[in-house]
């Protein structure tokens, strides 16, 4: 049987140690998907396998037969010829001690397996092959395989456990959500795996890809057989499609099918949907497959492109990226006039780059993104403003008086506009004109340019002139109060705090701890669960750039973090001091520093 399939090893350039602890903590949050192909004409489930989990070796001693693992170095049609010896004498006494430990750990998991270690019988290969196949179907054990995909090492023995221990598509339960438009329950429909056209066809778009044809579209095939010339549907859009093309790929080949059935993969060409859309033969059936654990992103960079011509060339391929890859993400912040890119890493994203670069010729620029500083007062300061313009004829007239106060601390985020006049000195047609003015003087500051918050302009009097006061007059008399009242105080830039909570193995406390020290973190307190500890700290954003990388660097992959904001507080005086200068120097109020001259 040829096998053709796309398995999420861990095959690297090195070890890595930390991916058995990761995989542990995240087996109980995903629920592993699998796809699969088949060979041309219809064959049983029994000789397909749904593949997306990883399997265990260990430096080259395969724990589970007892053999080494040698490579030959020559390669014999698309495979390097591989072939397996006895053990060396002096590794012989560590590949007993993984041995061991290996089914240990399967005798926690299959009952038995269990019942022959507590009876202290020795199992076979082939009693532990099939022990750990039923751990691995019932997902309480997730075999891991490491190796090197650069060097071709441990991909024969990857594809060798595929077959042994994972499933086939009849022996995985798929469901398909049935969406009801008078009722808001969801109700779940069990998929029929049998290979043939007894059931109707229900698809699943997993992956994009743009090719030469243009856009292709991997389809998993859950139900029912799919034939070349078919109309289907897809669920979410309701557009119908015709299949005009239909491909088994492997690799970089395709080869034109005329059907395929429930458990193979297909590509088709000219299909316009997203990743995560379901495909069925009725356009009223209102099924969708469940969707895929999709990660919350970890980093987020700022992205533009190096040429301002290039925005259109930016702007496709910045939709197909989110098209094909759902751990993508992007936004465009409104404050900063930024496009904010989302990915689970800088090399995911760093990628995306590259691929704006070669694909589209657009070369991009990538870095920290903007933090949303804030700028207030520190005390209540009084103010007097008198607008007053003449220009021949009706003029522009008005004159408010009141003060500016900061509001409290859990209050930065807000602006507040009080009217506290009596009488007829400002008509009250024109106070929403000073709220006005009050408010577009807020979307600059006076260091930072950031804009200014966690105030509160009270209105408590002013003047009016019976011809030249109107509403233009008081809105550039409240922006000409705020002004004024910042010139005669103390004006102060606040930055987000954020909540940080830190999860990672007790040993990497210490470089932890550290690690937030340097970034003017304040530690709130500390829990523990088993062997890891919990970290809860409040942080600067303005600092947490880059973190990612350097908790799993400190922590061999093991840690992790979520943060959400908290709060806004008056930031440290150096940076303050940092922020006034670029912008000064940005605005042309300063000289740009220039660098110091080498000796």
């Amino acid at each position: 049987m040829r096998l053709l399939g796309a398995a999420a090893a861990a095959l690297g350039r090195g070890p890595l140690p930390g991916v058995p602890a990761v995989l542990g903590r995240q087996r109980k949050q995903v629920n592993w998907k699998a796809h699969c192909w088949c060979s041309s004409g219809v064959i049983p489930n029994e000789k397909i396998r749904n593949i997306g989990i990883s399997a265990h070796i260990d430096s080259g001693k395969t724990t589970l037969t007892e053999r080494v693992l040698f490579y030959t170095g020559r390669i014999a049609q698309m495979h390097e010829i591989v072939r397996y010896g006895e053990i060396p004498a002096e590794l012989r006494a560590a590949a007993a001690d993984h041995r061991q430990e290996l089914i240990e750990c399967v005798a926690n998991s299959d009952e038995q397996l269990g019942e022959m270690f507590l009876e202290e019988k020795v199992p076979s290969v082939c009693d532990l092959k099939l022990a750990i196949r039923r751990a691995t179907l019932n997902r309480s054990f997730t075999p891991v395989f490491l190796g090197s995909a650069l060097k071709n090492k441990g991909v024969q023995p990857l594809l060798d456990a595929v077959l042994e221990y994972l499933p086939n598509p009849s022996e995985v339960q798929n469901y398909a959500i049935f969406n009801q438009d008078d009722s808001k329950e969801k109700t779940k429909i069990l998929m029929n795996s049998t290979r043939d056209n007894s059931h109707p066809f229900v698809g699943l778009a997993f992956k994009l890809e743009a090719g030469r044809f243009g856009q292709l579209t991997y389809v998993r095939n859950y139900q029912g057989e799919l034939k070349k010339g078919d109309t289907i549907y897809n669920t979410r859009t309701g557009k119908k499609v015709r299949v005009q093309r239909l491909v088994r790929m492997h690799a970089d080949m395709m080869e034109d099918v005329e059907e395929v059935y429930a458990g193979d993969i297909c590509a088709l060409f000219g299909i316009d949907c997203a990743s995560g859309d379901t495909f069925t033969k009725k356009d009223n059936s209102g099924l969708s497959m469940e969707s895929i654990h999709v990660p919350d992103p970890v980093i987020s960079v700022a992205m533009r492109p190096s040429n301002k011509n290039d925005q259109d060339k930016f702007s496709k391929g910045i939709g197909r990226f989110t098209r094909e890859d759902p751990t993508f993400k992007v936004h465009f912040d409104p404050e900063s006039k930024e496009t904010i890119v989302s990915g689970m890493g800088e090399l995911h994203l760093e990628i995306y780059a590259q691929r704006m670069e070669r694909e589209y010729g657009c070369p991009c620029i990538t870095g920290k993104p903007k933090v949303a500083f804030r700028e207030t007062i520190t005390a209540p300061v009084p103010f007097e403003f008198t607008h007053k313009r003449q220009s021949g004829g009706a003029g522009q007239f008005g004159k408010v008086i009141g003060v500016l106060e900061p509001l409290d601390p859990e209050d930065y985020t807000k602006l507040e506009f009080v009217d506290a006049t009596f009488g007829t000195n400002i008509p009250k047609q024109f106070v929403p004109a000073v709220e006005k003015g009050f408010l577009d003087a807020c979307e600059k500051g006076p260091l930072s340019g950031h804009k200014l918050s966690g105030l509160r302009f009270v209105l408590q009097d002013g003047a009016h002139h019976m011809v030249d006061s109107n509403e233009i007059s008081f809105i550039r008399a409240g922006e000409g109060a705020l002004k004024q009242a910042l010139a005669n105080t103390n004006v102060c830039i606040l930055e987000p705090i954020m909540s940080v909570e830190v999860v990672a193995p007790n040993e990497f406390q210490g470089p932890v701890i550290a690690g937030i020290n340097r970034r003017h973190g304040v530690i709130k307190g500390q829990d523990g669960i088993e062997d890891y500890f919990i970290l809860y700290a409040d942080v600067p954003l303005n600092d947490m750039f880059g973190y990612s990388t350097e908790l799993r660097s400190c922590t061999e992959g093991k840690g992790e973090y979520t943060m959400e904001y908290c709060r806004y507080q008056p930031c440290l005086p150096s940076i303050q001091e940092d922020l006034t200068n670029k912008y000064l120097e940005a605005t042309g109020q300063l000289p740009v520093k220039k660098g110091k001259a080498k000796n």
